[in-house]
């Protein structure tokens, strides 16, 4: 095999594989890698400090058209699809969380998103997973073998001395037989086994969550990616495990920000100027829950149900589906934070003052109570309290929340119109759509005719052809002229909407046919890549002419 390819791929974390002559290896992964590029040994004056001028680095920069391919971030960096690349030096910036992240971000977007990058003298077993989330693939025994030389035991929690190997916190061969530089290259191999095991599970962020706290330095370098455009470009909208919030920083994760972002900015409530805020439940999807049908019973469709919770914020019944609304799990504890608190406050404080009603019914205790009331007063709006105990389900609570809304007349079904506006951005108008199903594996007909169906497995509703040609805009990939005889791979991506994500449904299009499936890449990766599969074909039909 030559080149690279992405085989899964968790948010900038991947798992793939890439070539070197007649052979084939995996990544995320430590080699003797003077072994696999012969190259890096006689290589002289190739060290550049990461921090030199251009001047110093088109001096020194030498190239010899070897693999890997030497990249600085002040110098011209024209590399093929499918290289692989070394960055030397960076573990010097393993202590200046903010360079590294502003560094990769802008190389990577110059670099195509096919490479293999590969870190020297930097990975141990407690920092190879905030490596790999940086999008780091490669490494080599260097920083491992140099713990060896001080007499450092090396296990992902941390660095201990030699002498606690035999205190039996591990039962590798190389503490079997008292050799330590087998244990500690052992125990990074065995690290990033694991970091390749949850890439292909898709839960290498929750392992994260955990790994990075041995330093501050690696918590300090995932909230920077956090908050860069490129994780947001990688990370995608639906996963089919679970979503666990289980840390503060979980209210800073991608899919939380996405989730607000887009009640704020794309979803259509229905029509009424009524609206009920009540409290989330355990079960999910909500409506499951025995609280959630007492609580719709009394509300009985005279109010627009809007579900508070964190760290999402707000969910409307419409969209509880929406990943990952009806994924997530949170430690509970009847406390709420203060960061917890000021987010939550912020979500409401924006969607209200973007969608106002005229009566705001909060049927809520506690601290989600206090919350919905600091919103309240910053959008500028009453807000009407029915909880009459400590239990919102009481008898007496339920009553006075259905007598609250007496008078008030029942909204329509609104689940296609809002999902569609949450998941597309797109205002869908279309007359006559019946749903149809048990709740939540429902379908969307016209007549014989089936437009959508819902995903409960991802959260997304999936258009057929007939229910594409009702989205006039957005989501589409556009593809050579070709009929699809499997997935879509990259390198037949001529373009795509800019707003897709790995996950989306999309529309490819082509002069030969067109096909109905969801991105495994997102926009950029799809058009950038020239390997790797771009789209999951689900439906192909021919086009005449």
């Amino acid at each position: 095999m030559k080149g690279v390819e992405i085989l899964s791929r968790d948010g900038t974390a991947r798992y793939g594989r890439f070539g070197v002559g007649e052979d084939t290896f995996i990544f995320p992964a430590a080699y003797q890698t003077t072994d696999l590029f012969p190259a890096i040994s006689k290589r002289d004056l190739t060290n550049i400090p990461v921090l030199e001028d251009k001047e110093f680095v088109d001096r020194y920069l030498v190239r010899d058209g070897e693999e890997p391919v030497p990249l600085h971030i002040r110098a011209d960096n024209e590399v093929p699809s499918g290289t692989t690349v070394i960055t030397p030096n960076w573990h010097t910036l393993l202590t200046r969380p903010r360079d590294l992240c502003s560094f990769l971000d802008t190389l990577k977007s110059t670099i195509p998103p096919d490479t293999c990058w590969y870190l020297p003298g930097a990975a141990l077993p407690e920092n190879a997973a905030i490596l790999v989330h940086a999008g780091f693939d490669l490494f080599d025994f260097i920083a491992v073998d140099l713990a060896t030389a001080q007499g450092i035991f090396c296990l992902p929690d941390g660095r201990y001395p030699e002498k606690v190997m035999e205190e039996g916190l591990c039962s590798c061969n190389g503490c079997s037989s008292g050799n330590l530089l087998e244990h500690n290259r052992i125990a990074l191999q065995q690290e990033l086994a694991h970091i390749s095991r949850r890439i292909r599970d898709g839960t290498f962020r929750e392992y994260l969550d955990g790994r990075c706290r041995t330093k501050p330095e690696f918590v300090s370098i995932m909230r920077h990616l956090e908050r860069s455009e490129r994780m947001e470009q990688y990370t995608p909208v639906s996963r089919s495990g679970p979503f666990y919030a289980t840390s503060g920083d979980s209210i800073h994760r991608v899919e939380v920000k996405r989730f607000a972002d887009r009640l704020v900015d794309r979803y259509i409530p229905p029509v009424t100027d009524v609206a009920v805020l009540i409290p989330c439940s355990a079960k999910k999807p909500y409506s499951l829950s025995q609280s959630h049908r007492k609580f719709s019973q009394a509300i009985g469709r005279r109010a627009h149900e809007l579900i508070m919770t964190s760290p999402l914020g707000l969910v409307p019944r419409d969209v509880e589906l929406a990943y990952p609304a009806a994924a997530y799990d949170v430690p509970v504890t009847g406390y709420w934070d203060h960061e917890e608190r000021y987010q939550i406050t912020e979500t409401l404080v924006r969607y209200f003052t973007r969608h106002p009603y005229r009566r705001v019914i909060a049927h809520l205790d506690g601290d989600a109570r206090l919350i919905a009331q600091d919103a309240a007063d910053k959008a500028g709006f009453e807000l009407e309290c029915t909880c009459q105990s400590e239990r919102p389900t009481d008898h007496e609570s339920l009553s006075a929340l259905s007598q609250a809304l007496s008078g008030e007349r029942k909204i329509k079904s609104h689940l296609v119109r809002g999902m569609i506006s949450f998941q597309f951005g797109y205002d869908l108008k279309a007359p006559n759509l019946e749903v149809k199903g048990s709740y939540p594996e429902q379908v969307v007909k016209r007549g014989r005719n089936l437009l959508f169906s819902t995903d409960p497995s991802h959260g997304l509703m999936r258009p057929t052809f007939d229910g594409w040609s009702l989205l006039e805009t957005g989501y589409r990939v556009y593809i050579d002229d070709f009929v699809p005889q499997g997935d879509i791979l990259a390198p037949g991506v001529m373009d795509a909407d800019p707003v897709i994500r790995p996950g989306d449904e999309v529309l490819v299009i082509g002069d030969k046919a067109m096909t109905t499936g969801r991105a495994v890449m997102g926009a950029d990766e799809m058009i950038r890549s020239s390997r790797g599969v771009a789209v999951r074909v689900r439906k192909v039909k021919k086009l005449e002419g």
